[in-house]
């Protein structure tokens, strides 16, 4: 009920009617959550579908390269080129968190692509490429990311 159409002269909505008000406002709010966790869940079934079942993109090459070019330009060694869920390691990313040295053997998709376009490319030019758990939504591995580094080796 706006409160610019209110007059003052008749009688207040009724405990029932404030209390449907409240009750209708409640499930308008509920459905738009509801709308948004499906557009949500929409986007991360064709996400998945596509890092499981596609190819790397040249636009996503692209933009490794855009992230590493930023980097240089900003005077840093590293960048951080690529996330993905560690839902979509074999074992939700535990070896990358545990620093297992076979962490690649656990990509699928496009993460492995990405990795082994590193082993065939970038290794042989001085790259290192290291995987870290970047975010840990309820105490739990969230999302895995890949930071390609470019620094001189330290002896």
């Amino acid at each position: 009920m706006p409160s610019d159409k209110i007059d003052p002269k008749t009688a207040p909505p009724s405990a029932d009617q404030l209390r449907q008000t409240m009750i209708d406002e409640q499930m308008k709010e509920m459905k738009k959550r509801d709308a948004q966790r499906a557009i949500e869940q929409n986007k991360l079934t064709a996400f998945t579908d596509d890092f499981l079942k596609g190819q790397v993109t040249d636009e996503e090459i692209a933009r490794v390269r855009r992230f590493v070019m930023t980097a240089v330009k900003d005077g840093k060694l590293e960048a951080l080129v690529y996330t993905f869920p560690s839902d979509l390691c074999t074992d939700s990313g535990r070896a990358i968190n545990s620093g297992d040295p076979q962490w690649p053997e656990t990509l699928k998709g496009k993460a492995r692509q990405f990795y082994d376009r590193f082993v065939k490319f970038g290794k042989p030019q001085g790259f290192k490429l290291k995987a870290m758990i970047v975010s840990f939504p309820g105490g739990m591995p969230g999302d895995v990311g890949f930071f390609l580094n470019w620094a001189p080796d330290t002896k």
